[in-house]
C-alpha cells in the first residue's frame, strides 16, 4: 500500500493545471447509457472512481475505449440492468445508473451506494423524485429495484438540495413523457454542465443552475460529445496549497465563478486572488487573519472544501469557527490535524480552530478523500517530514496531486509502506 511522503516548509512557486471534475465526469459517463450510439467524453481525469464507472459501463454491456483523456462509449448493447454490490459498494455515484438504465431499458435494479464514510447520505429522495414520474420501487436485500413501462412528467419537490438526486432525475426525465418540473434543486456547476450535455444529445431542460429545472421529455436522445469541466474542488485545494505556504501560484483552469464563497473566505484571510487569462493566481500572505466558515450547498461554502480551509486556519494568526452543516460526520481530520501540533476543539457540529506559530510533521492516516487533501495541505506548511498513510482515498479524486504539487516546488512523493 502507498503512502505519501511531505518534507515541507517550501513555499509554492509556478503554475499547475487543474484535471477534469470527477463529479461532473461520473454522471456524463452514466448519461452515455441513454443514447443508442457511441458517446465521447474528453478532459477526463485518470481516477480509481473513474476506473469504477467504466467498470460497471462494461457490467452493464457498453463497450469503453480509452484515447488520451478522452473515454469512447458505445452504449448500443445494453446486455444488463443491475449494478452490482462489488462495484457500487466503492462508489457512491454508480447509483446514478438507475436514472439512465430506467428511462432507456424501463427497469432498473442497483446495490446501495457506498463510498466515503462521512456520513448518512441516503438516496431516498431519488427514489421519491423516480415514485413521481411513475415507477415502482422496491428495496430487496440491499438492492434498489426500479420498474416502469413508461416515465411520465411530475412535479418533484426535493425536501433538500440533491446533487445526485437531482441528476438521476434530470436523466430519467429526459425520455419521460410529458414535463416535468424539479423544484429545489441542487444548483452545482455539474448540475449545470450535465443539463447542457443532455440538451446536446436532443433532450430539452431549462432553467439548471436555478432552484427550478423544466424538463420536456423527449422520445429518443443523440449519443454525447462533450468535455468535462474543470474540477473546481481540485482547484481550490492547489489555491489553499499556495496560501498556506506563502506561495505565488496559477491554478490554471479555476474558474471564478465556482469559486465565489471559497474566493471570499481566502480574501478575508489576506490572500491576494488574481484573475488571469486561463486561471487565478494566488498569492499567500506572510500572516493569515481567522476566519469563520459554515457549509452549505452550492453557492454557498462547498462542503468539500470544509476539511482543507481547517488545515489553513491551524496557521492563522486567532481563532475561528469552522461549522459543516452538510455531513454529521466529517471532522475525521481533527484528530490527525492535532498529531501534527493543531490546536482543535469540537463543538457539536463546529471545530474550533486556534491557529499555532508552527506545525510539526507526522505520520498520519486519512479517513476520507477531502480529509486527505487537508493532511497534504497540512503537511506542506509543516517542520520536519510528514508521511500519510491509507492514500486509496485520495487516488479516487486527485489526479497525479503529489506529481502537480512536485512541479510547484513541494518536497512531496509516493511510496510503498
Amino acid at each position: 500500500m502507498d503512502k505519501i511522503v511531505i518534507k515541507g516548509g517550501v513555499p509554492l512557486a509556478g503554475d499547475v493545471q487543474v484535471s477534469g471534475a470527477k463529479n461532473s465526469a461520473l454522471p456524463l459517463l452514466f448519461a452515455t447509457l441513454l443514447a443508442d450510439g457511441v458517446s465521447e467524453i474528453c478532459n477526463v481525469p485518470h481516477l480509481r472512481d473513474i476506473n469504477t464507472a467504466v467498470k460497471l459501463l462494461r457490467e452493464l454491456g457498453a463497450e469503453v475505449s480509452h484515447e488520451g483523456d478522452c473515454l469512447r462509449v458505445d452504449a448500443r448493447k445494453i446486455q444488463s440492468v443491475e449494478a452490482s454490490y462489488d462495484l457500487v459498494k466503492t462508489m457512491r455515484a454508480s447509483v446514478l445508473v438507475l436514472g439512465p438504465l430506467l428511462a432507456r431499458c424501463g427497469h432498473g435494479r442497483v446495490s446501495l451506494p457506498g463510498g466515503c464514510a462521512i456520513g448518512a447520505r441516503p438516496i431516498n429522495l431519488h427514489l421519491k423524485g423516480f415514485e413521481a414520474l411513475g415507477a415502482e420501487i422496491q428495496l430487496d436485500h440491499g438492492y434498489v429495484e426500479a420498474t416502469a413501462a413508461q416515465l411520465r412528467g411530475a412535479k418533484v419537490y426535493f425536501d433538500m438540495p440533491t446533487v445526485g438526486g437531482t441528476e438521476n432525475l434530470l436523466m430519467a426525465a429526459a425520455l419521460a413523457e410529458g414535463e416535468t418540473v424539479l423544484e429545489n434543486a441542487a444548483r452545482e456547476p455539474e448540475i449545470v454542465q450535465l443539463a447542457e450535455a443532455l440538451n446536446s444529445m436532443g433532450a430539452k431542460i431549462q432553467g439548471a443552475g436555478t432552484a427550478i429545472i423544466r424538463i420536456q421529455g423527449v422520445e429518443t436522445l443523440q449519443p454525447l460529445n462533450c468535455s468535462v469541466i474543470p474540477d473546481r474542488i481540485e482547484a481550490g485545494t492547489f489555491m489553499i496549497a499556495a496560501a498556506i505556504t506563502g506561495g505565488n501560484v496559477l491554478v490554471r483552469g479555476a474558474v471564478e465563478e465556482h469559486q465565489e464563497a471559497l474566493i471570499s473566505k481566502l480574501v478575508d484571510a489576506g490572500v491576494t486572488i488574481q484573475k488571469e487569462e486561463d486561471g487565478l493566481r494566488v498569492i499567500g500572505p506572510e500572516i493569515l487573519s481567522p476566519v469563520d466558515i459554515r457549509t452549505s450547498v452550492f453557492p454557498g461554502f462547498p462542503t468539500d472544501m470544509q476539511a482543507q480551509f481547517m488545515a489553513l486556519m491551524t496557521r492563522s494568526s486567532g481563532t475561528s469557527r469552522i461549522s459543516e452543516t452538510v455531513f454529521e460526520n466529517r471532522f475525521m481530520h481533527v484528530c490527525e490535524l492535532q498529531r501534527m501540533g493543531a490546536e482543535i476543539q469540537i463543538d457539536g457540529h463546529s471545530a474550533i480552530v486556534r491557529g499555532v506559530r508552527e506545525m510539526t510533521g507526522a505520520p498520519v492516516m486519512a479517513t476520507d478523500l477531502r480529509a486527505s487533501a487537508s493532511l497534504i495541505l497540512a503537511g506542506l506548511a509543516s517542520e520536519n517530514t510528514t508521511e500519510i498513510a491509507r492514500i486509496y482515498h485520495l487516488d479516487r479524486g486527485y489526479e497525479k496531486i503529489e506529481e502537480k504539487l512536485a512541479g510547484l516546488g513541494a518536497r512531496i512523493w509516493r511510496e510503498q509502506e
